[in-house]
């Protein structure tokens, strides 16, 4: 089962990234720093950190493909993508709230 309490800036991000495909630490730093991609910067010990709780929680998966002897590749389990999913649904309600409040523009409008 997957916790509902929301999502640390850095674990979104990750998880995230890693929705788009397989990846490495610096892509993944890179992905997070887009406004799309959460527009968080994460230096190597936020990043590596969390990658390591991830993987221990069973959301993350080191792939074992490598393209360098320093370089590790990481995929998303279905673990990581439930929960990626949850929050993105808790974000939507808590948006969709906002728009009905007149917080934010209606879709289709400026």
């Amino acid at each position: 089962m997957v916790d509902a309490t929301p999502l640390t800036p850095a674990v979104f991000a990750i998880l995230l990234s890693l929705a788009g495909g397989d990846r490495h630490g610096y892509a993944m730093m890179k992905d997070a720093r887009a406004p799309e991609g959460g527009g968080i910067a994460m230096g190597p010990g936020t990043l590596y950190g969390t990658i390591e709780r991830l993987t221990r929680d069973g959301m993350v998966a080191e792939t074992g493909v490598t393209d360098n002897e320093r370089r590790r590749y990481y995929r998303l389990t279905s673990t990581g993508r439930l929960a990626l999913e949850s929050e993105l649904a808790r974000m939507d309600s808590a948006v969709t709230a906002a728009r009905q409040r007149g917080l934010l523009p209606q879709r289709g409008r400026s």
